[in-house]
């Protein structure tokens, strides 16, 4: 049969000597065809749409990292926060979270409407998967229905929304925006008719807070890199007026600002003072130096008129009256870091965001119980408990979570030496492999998390720990183009290395074992499918020996039963993960464009028809289904987060 050119992107059809052929960058991939397929395959046969849908259940994980002011509580009872294009709604007494799913990426920014109801989330600018920019802009939603109302800003914004704020005393008819741009673009408009009132070049400095006075609609405030400005509206025009520090100390940065309750501002700065600001004023009235070792990161007014304050170096939230005097003082431990975010609960009650991404629910004098929790930099690492309704994440943070499905909370966490890039659990479910970014990988007891066994092949990232299904063998594959065997002993307490897959020319990306534990498959950078000998790692090159073997799992993103994933013109880094459903008729991918994908498996037609999901940003890492296929799990990459979607 003839090739078609190699610029092409059709898939070809070898009847004769049972192939497919695809092309990804120009390259040819050959699929073999399993005998039994052989005789009535055709590329052009029409594929089902999956008979089951995804529905996001869960969020793990808060964006504390690098973002402020972004946790409320509302009348529902539900604390409002982000984590990747995700806005979360959680209620804590009963367990329960529902989603705002409006952006198609990043969420860098949140402001509660003085009705309680109406809430503002700015995104960042995002790429589409046929290159095309998302602008950056805000949306206007209704937190009990979750509609979007209004969408703001587009094609106006160039980077990202980093603050929004509502006002307060006009019934909170207007927005201001701060644009993440060089000139930190300030705007007014007025949020229902979608109309721009105002701009104005805020500073070249960046911003970090933007809020309107609570008691002058005219009035707003804006803070950050040695700066905190006054902003007057009059028709169209702002004007500023520098607040000054006179005979203070001049902060590196202004990292916060509230109000008391008879107007006055209050700022919290990077040298750990609190500076108070008579109302309408730009000169300081009163200074509380030293309320914190280190910048204060959030400032928050509670109902009855005293105030708390949350520091970064020192991780403590400290109570204050009505003069400004100590009154209690409590710290975060060092495992769930810096506060970064304050918000007031139930009488007594408070939420702590933290940079580490954890929400504590906190009370004086010392009570701090930790109610969101996740990773904190990229992240790879996922697998599934093979009988129980868990799974574990490794990450670049050097954090490992086991995480239990029905509470959401991490059963344990352990750090550990390295950056975490892949996981893997033995059959028994009794120790868990952790590769790292190091060329080190270690084995962990999953019930008491104690290291079992550690080891370094190489000194690049193991992309992969997969033990075979028999629990007799693990599979260690490394970017340095190998992949090394190790016989598993003593329920995965002993391992002895037993041989070495060599004949990859780029870096080993995904790999499979058979249902048999006797071969594995494996697919590198640069679009290869390789076979190996599972106990030797002899490199098998007669398919006809490996074409009708059963796969335990599908997660090599180029097989014959998955290549229908590949949408036209892919790039062979756009997808980074498959995975099969155990009872072998769904398959889900993640690729690069923050989508989780739904097939129908097999996936063996080019371009198979799938049902798209967002709610990460970016590139999504991992897809796993949980044993019994009831949930998936997700992760992002660089959006840190976790999702869990029921499968139904």
């Amino acid at each position: 049969m003839k090739r078609s050119s190699s610029k092409s992107k059709e898939c070809t059809y070898n009847a004769e000597d049972g192939y497919v052929r695809m092309f990804l960058r120009g390259r040819p991939v050959t699929m073999h065809i399993p005998d039994q397929q052989r005789g009535s395959y055709s590329l052009d046969q029409k594929v089902a749409l999956p008979n089951k849908k995804l529905k996001l259940q869960w969020v793990y994980g808060y964006r504390g990292r690098d973002c402020r002011s972004n946790l409320y509580l509302l009348p529902t009872g539900e604390i409002v926060y982000f984590n990747a294009s995700v806005v979360v709604l959680y209620n804590t007494e009963e367990q329960q979270q529902r989603h705002y799913l409006g952006h198609n990426d990043d969420v860098k920014c949140l402001s509660v409407h003085p009705d309680m109801v109406t809430i503002a989330t700015g995104q960042v600018a995002g790429n589409s998967k046929d290159g095309k920019l998302l602008a950056p802009h805000v949306q206007i939603w209704d937190s009990v229905s979750l509609n979007t109302l209004h969408v703001i800003g587009m094609g106006v914004f160039d980077r990202a929304v980093t603050c929004v704020s509502f006002s307060k005393s006009n019934g909170g008819s207007f927005l201001c925006a701060v644009d993440d741009a060089n000139d930190h673009i300030l705007s007014v408009w007025n949020w229902q008719k979608e109309k721009q009132l105002a701009e104005v070049k805020c500073s070249n400095d960046s911003v970090l807070g933007a809020v309107f006075h609570p008691m002058d609609t005219n009035l707003i405030v804006t803070c950050g890199k040695s700066h905190i400005n006054f902003w007057t509206m009059e028709g169209n025009t702002l004007t500023k007026r520098q607040g000054l520090f006179e005979k203070h100390e001049k902060p590196k940065y202004v990292l916060c600002v509230a109000f008391a309750e008879n107007g006055d501002a209050i700022t919290g700065d990077s040298s750990g003072n609190i500076y108070i600001w008579a109302k309408g004023g730009s000169r300081i009235s009163q200074v509380v130096s030293g309320a914190h070792e280190g910048g204060i990161f959030s400032v928050c007014v509670l109902k009855d008129g005293t105030m708390v304050s949350g520091g970064g170096k020192d991780r403590k939230v400290v109570l204050w009256d009505h003069n400004y005097r100590k009154k209690a003082e409590m710290e975060v431990g060092e495992s769930l870091g810096p506060v970064r975010a304050l918000a007031e609960g139930k009488p007594g009650e408070l939420f702590v965001g933290t940079t580490k991404n954890a929400i504590i629910r906190a009370a004086f004098p010392d009570t701090l119980t930790p109610i969101v929790q996740g990773h904190t930099d990229e992240l790879w690492g996922l697998d599934v408990h093979p009988s129980m309704e868990q799974f574990a994440t490794c990450s670049q943070d050097r954090q490992v979570h086991l995480w239990d499905t029905i509470t959401h909370q991490p059963l344990w966490s352990k750090t550990i030496e390295d950056p975490g890039r892949s996981a893997g659990f033995h059959p028994s479910g009794a120790v868990l492999a952790v590769g790292t970014m190091t060329g080190r990988w270690l084995v962990l007891d999953t019930d008491t998390r104690d290291l079992v066994s550690m080891h370094t092949d190489g000194n690049e990232i193991i992309s992969n720990v997969k033990y075979s299904p028999d629990g007799n063998f693990l599979a260690v594959a490394s970017h340095d183009n190998f992949v090394y065997i190790y016989a598993v002993s003593e329920n995965g307490r002993k391992y002895s290395r037993v041989g070495k897959c060599a004949g990859h020319s780029s870096f080993v990306t995904h790999l499979d074992w058979s249902k048999d534990s006797q071969y594995l498959v494996t697919n590198s950078g640069d679009y290869e499918i390789l076979f190996w000998e599972g106990s030797s790692g002899k490199h098998v090159t007669n398919m006809d020996t490996v074409r009708n073997l059963e796969w335990f799992t599908s997660t090599c993103t180029l097989s014959f039963s998955a290549f229908g994933i590949w949408p036209d013109g892919a790039d062979g880094t756009d997808i980074n993960a498959v995975c099969r459903s155990h009872e072998g008729s769904l398959l889900a991918s993640a690729d690069d464009f923050g989508k989780v994908h739904l097939f129908s498996f097999p996936c063996s037609q080019p371009r198979a028809p799938s049902q798209e999901y967002g709610g990460h940003s970016s590139h999504v890492t991992k897809v796993a289904f949980l044993h019994d296929d009831s949930h998936l799990i997700s992760t992002g990459g660089k959006d840190t987060s976790i999702l869990q979607w029921i499968v139904a």
